[in-house]
């Protein structure tokens, strides 16, 4: 930086990333996810963003549709909010995105310009308080994954099966790199997020691809190329890119509901440090930096039994990780920076329009165990097990883990997918819809306004572990 401004693009230098003048930068902050690809569990909704948009759209009108999606879009991330991130000294914002913020299925290849500038606007709120970006392309035509968060509306990742798919989404990083050539503070682009290749071998050829066409109209940026099966798996990873961060995502199943709870012992430390050196095996071999794009456990909301001691374990947890990271230098971007009060950093009040109005609905959505990253199923675990007893009556034992991403995902985890998480959770959009019904658009600016940063609350134990370790390290 010169005179508080950033003044150089980074680049890769063996294992670090450094700026201009040859300084090593290690990048900390957080994702701004759920703005410009909403998920279910962040904002309360169900099933995938397009289904969540279609319902709202049935129910409100185009008009009416446009004033709470744009107010939404234009409260969720303000100058607010980054001179906040910025006073914690974190120093990079990752920016998840959709596609179709950029080019609509029925015209591809026809960029719309309301999708730049409102990456535009997040950009330049950054750019103000001195904070790198990393855009991240979150969710592309087809899905890269089999995930809610790829917004493909079903449990196969389609974007691997068509290079109609592939083709758009080189197209449009190229469209992307064009605006933002010479940008100091993007520290880089993000072209995939948590890819999931069943065959492991297509993602290595994509990158190889898109990786000549970014560079071709831009040369200088950096690279974060994600590992395949949700970024944890770089065993068919064999050479590496010019100018590339390679990154991983390292959840800790410590950290989630109904899952073993981190206590602090030595077998947890064990336990976390070998999950991370798994992770990260190819990049010591090939001596190039790490980049740890997503972690972070699930916190316990206030109304629930026994928050503050689950919630104790959970920050122990991360403080735990991040004294991992810290030995070898590793750059982070916590998931996630705003939400209802699952994970993010700031969060929505209980007392805001948002949760008067889709309190019940998200309360009921949280007992249905319809999101992964929700609450546990434990309410409704009786009501599957019969459906997953008659799958493992009549498919022969040997072919219960053939299905991608095993060992991953169980026979189970793929009849909850299916059942809970796409169909039932697409039947339940219709529902949230209705809340909206006759809503003005004074109201519906309110609550979009639930979202604005002046309106959450701040979750200070997690922001204090950011901020010490932004300061120590």
């Amino acid at each position: 930086m010169l005179n508080g401004k950033i003044n150089s693009i980074l680049r890769v230098s063996g294992t670090s990333i450094v700026d201009g003048s040859g300084h090593t930068v290690i990048l900390k902050g957080a994702a701004l996810g759920g703005h410009m690809n909403m998920e279910n569990f962040i904002s309360g909704f169900s099933g995938h963003e397009r289904q969540h948009r279609a319902a709202l759209l049935k129910v409100l009108g185009k008009e009416k549709y446009d004033v709470f999606f744009d107010s939404f879009l234009d409260y969720f991330f303000t100058r607010a909010d980054a001179h906040y991130f910025a006073s914690l000294g974190l120093n990079c914002v990752r920016i998840p995105f959709n596609y179709a913020h950029f080019e609509d299925d029925f015209n591809p290849g026809v960029y719309l310009e309301k999708g730049f500038q409102l990456l535009d606007r997040v950009v330049e709120h950054c750019t103000a308080e001195g904070l790198y970006v990393v855009l991240d392309l979150h969710a592309v035509p087809g899905g890269q994954n089999q995930d809610w968060h790829s917004d493909s509306g079903i449990s196969e990742a389609l974007f691997w099966r068509f290079r109609e798919f592939q083709d758009r989404a080189i197209n449009l990083w190229v469209e992307i790199a064009k605006r933002y050539k010479g940008n100091p503070y993007v520290a880089g682009y993000n072209p995939l997020n948590e890819p999931a290749d069943p065959e492991h071998k297509r993602l290595i050829k994509f990158y190889e691809r898109i990786e000549a066409a970014i560079r071709s109209v831009d040369p200088d940026h950096i690279l974060f190329l994600d590992g395949n099966t949700y970024s944890m798996d770089f065993r068919q990873f064999t050479a590496i890119l010019p100018n590339c961060v390679y990154s991983m995502h390292d959840y800790s199943s410590m950290g989630f509901p109904s899952q073993e709870q981190y206590a602090g012992t030595v077998e947890h430390k064990t336990k976390l440090r070998k999950s991370f050196e798994r992770k990260v095996e190819f990049m010591r071999k090939q001596k190039v930096p790490i980049w740890n794009g997503e972690f972070g456990p699930v916190y316990e909301f206030k109304s629930q039994k026994g928050h503050e001691e689950v919630n104790e374990k959970r920050y122990a947890l991360l403080e735990e990780q991040l004294a991992i990271y810290a030995e070898s230098g590793v750059s982070w971007s916590i998931w996630l920076y705003k939400d209802i009060g699952y994970q993010g950093m700031l969060h929505v009040s209980p007392e805001s329009a948002w949760f008067k109005l889709l309190g019940p609905f998200m309360e009921k959505k949280a007992r249905l165990g319809v999101d992964f990253w929700g609450r546990d199923d434990k309410e409704v675990a009786h009501i599957y097990a019969p459906v997953k007893q008659h799958f493992e009556d009549v498919v022969p034992k040997e072919h219960w883990n053939k299905k991608y991403p095993s060992p991953l995902w169980d026979m189970g985890r793929h009849i909850d997918r299916v059942l809970r998480e796409c169909l039932l959770s697409e039947y339940l959009c219709f529902e949230m819809a209705e809340y909206f019904r006759g809503k003005t658009e004074d109201e519906l600016r309110e609550l979009a306004a639930s979202f604005k940063f002046e309106n959450c609350v701040q979750r200070g134990e997690l922001n204090v572990i950011l901020e010490k370790d932004a300061i120590k390290h």
